[in-house]
């Protein structure tokens, strides 16, 4: 397991607890590199939606555990945030609570002539996601390669 996914993983471990005794969940942890900074971001959530209040208090307890523990050897920024409306949907924990949605995925090439598709969040799989789309005179499924696919995300309609 690589340095990065360790990190993650013990993060989101010593989190879990601490979101739960707040009345959230966790919806995703990331440790990153952003220019010479790391940051380890977790992502919080909950049905009513997450405030302030709940990521103060989350990262205040979070921080110091994190502290206790030490087990990340680099230097890095602790940031605690909601996931917020056009949320990345990384895992399949992700996709599996998104079915019925719409949501946009980007592709790393072009398919066809377009890299960015619109449609309903019909099913997946490890290998495949198949969103259903309308054309003008009728309704298709689109199934993309998970390895095709650069990042998916729902749709924000104002």
């Amino acid at each position: 397991m690589a340095r990065k996914d360790s990190y993650e993983e013990r993060a989101e471990a010593l989190l879990a607890p601490i979101a739960a005794a707040n009345g959230c969940e966790i919806y995703d942890v990331e440790y990153v590199k952003e220019g010479s900074d790391w940051y380890l971001r977790a992502y919080i959530d909950k049905p009513e939606g997450v405030g302030i209040v709940d990521c103060e208090n989350v990262s205040r307890i979070f921080s110091e555990k994190l502290d206790e523990e030490d087990f990340i050897a680099d230097s890095y920024i602790l940031e605690v945030s909601s996931p917020g409306l056009g949320r990345a949907l990384k895992k399949d924990r992700h996709l599996q609570k998104s079915l019925g949605e719409e949501v946009e995925v980007k592709t790393y090439k072009p398919i066809g002539k377009q890299k960015e598709f619109v449609g309903i969040l019909k099913s997946f799989d490890k290998d495949t996601v198949t969103l259903g789309t309308e054309e003008p005179s009728e309704t298709k499924d689109m199934v993309f390669a998970r390895s095709d696919i650069a990042v998916i995300r729902l749709t924000l309609d104002f």
